[in-house]
């Protein structure tokens, strides 16, 4: 029975998400690294674990390490070591390498992390994407910006969703963020032709080295619009028709993307987009599990279960691909504003007119605080064999629902 250890800074949602399903996976003993102690997560999962160690900084490697030896040396060898969260990835690929663990490794794994060195990488080898300058000087951004013109992109290298992520629209605008992030040498900041167009997600499972498995999503509108308008409630589509020759574009480049990356055994998620004459434009990709609770939509469209698909493929390489069945949909439930959410209306009228569709739902609790991103508070996930009525679900869910705070 192989020893698998999973590490997550903290009991988040989708942390907890993580484990439960790890945890009821019969043929693997578990253990778990965390920053925070065990008794802060549900007992009966706790109770499913093989090990725990807690320790300070879950992003430092030599901590990482060191918890995993102790495991190793109580639990026998560790089969893998993994764990979703973005900013883990690489501190868990120098683990894999220190103690001779399969898995991605290293230089793999900065391919993904590292969006200045990914993108010089797609560049090379003729993959479309954004123009872009890691820049270590003022100076240097903007001579990029005086050479591609506004509007610009900004985020850190190692950024992930749109986190720290600026739309730039003026030389005034890029010298407030080169005050409130300065680039300099060690600490680069990647600027980036703002692209026209829509912006979509391309998700993939792989298994030794060759795609078994995709997914793609829509996205209405794009999240930085989402960021700068509050009033925005997100829409994600999963669209049935995942195979029709309208997608061959995106398909070619980003599987080229993974092999040119060096992808082996694992999820990634891709984000993309197509231009008003129709081009496309990689715009970044990690090697992880998608979030925003896009793996309940591929389980839905599906008709499986993504996460267990998932897991078993990392810890025992096997997949069976599921034929897509449906189209499925996201609502994020946001408020405008601030403070906490005070209450929720139109669920009712909701319900009532298309609560058949509805599978999966998280209502915003009264009293919880105003999310910072996309997500907002809650969100409504429907599905049907046919996208156009997924979309007009969406539609009816974001003018209908009114998250009021206070």
């Amino acid at each position: 029975m192989p020893f698998v250890v999973y590490a997550t800074p903290n009991f988040t949602e989708n942390a907890v998400r993580f484990l439960d399903k790890l945890t009821q996976i019969p043929e693997v003993r578990l253990g778990l690294i965390t920053e925070e102690p065990l008794i802060l997560l549900r007992q009966e999962i706790s109770r499913r674990l093989a090990a725990h160690r807690q320790v300070q900084n879950p992003l430092d490697a030599s901590q990482l390490e060191a918890a995993a030896r102790e495991m190793q040396a109580q639990h026998g060898t560790i089969h893998r070591i993994i764990g979703p969260v973005e900013i883990m990835q690489v501190p868990l690929a120098q683990v894999r390498e220190a103690l001779g663990i399969e898995g991605l490794d290293v230089e793999t794994t900065l391919n993904f992390r590292d969006k200045a060195r990914m993108k010089a990488k797609l560049r090379e080898a003729g993959i479309p994407c954004a123009r872009y300058c890691a820049a270590t000087h003022p100076d240097e951004a903007r001579a990029f910006a005086k050479e591609c013109g506004y509007p610009l992109i900004s985020k850190p290298p190692a950024g992930m969703g749109s986190l720290s992520t600026y739309k730039i629209h003026s030389e005034s605008e890029l010298e407030n963020v080169l005050r409130h992030m300065p680039p300099a040498p060690g600490h680069e900041v990647l600027f980036e032709e703002f692209i026209n167009g829509t912006e979509h997600s391309f998700d993939t499972f792989s298994l030794n080295a060759e795609p078994v498995f995709h997914s793609l999503s829509h996205y209405y509108p794009n999240p930085i619009e989402v960021m700068r308008e509050p009033w925005i409630q997100w829409q994600v589509v999963v669209p049935r028709e995942v195979d029709d020759p309208m997608y061959d574009d995106i398909r070619e480049a980003a599987f080229r993307t993974l092999q040119v990356l060096g992808m082996h055994t694992g999820m990634s998620h891709l984000e993309w987009f197509r231009r008003p004459d129709g081009s496309i434009a990689i715009s970044e990709i990690a090697a992880r599990p998608p979030g925003a609770q896009f793996m309940t939509l591929i389980s839905r469209a599906n008709d499986f279960d993504a996460l267990d698909a998932w897991a078993r493929m990392i810890i025992f390489e096997e997949f069976t691909p599921p034929k897509r069945q449906y189209a499925a949909g996201a609502a994020y439930l946001r408020g405008m504003g601030q403070g906490h959410v005070k209450a929720v209306y139109g669920l009712e009228q909701v319900d009532r007119e298309i609560g058949h569709l509805i599978t999966d739902a998280k209502i915003p609790e009264t009293g919880r605080p105003h999310s910072a991103n996309y997500e907002g508070e809650g969100f409504i996930i429907v599905r049907h064999p046919e996208t156009v009525v997924v979309r007009a679900a969406l539609k009816k869910i974001v003018s209908t629902v009114r998250v009021e705070l206070s």
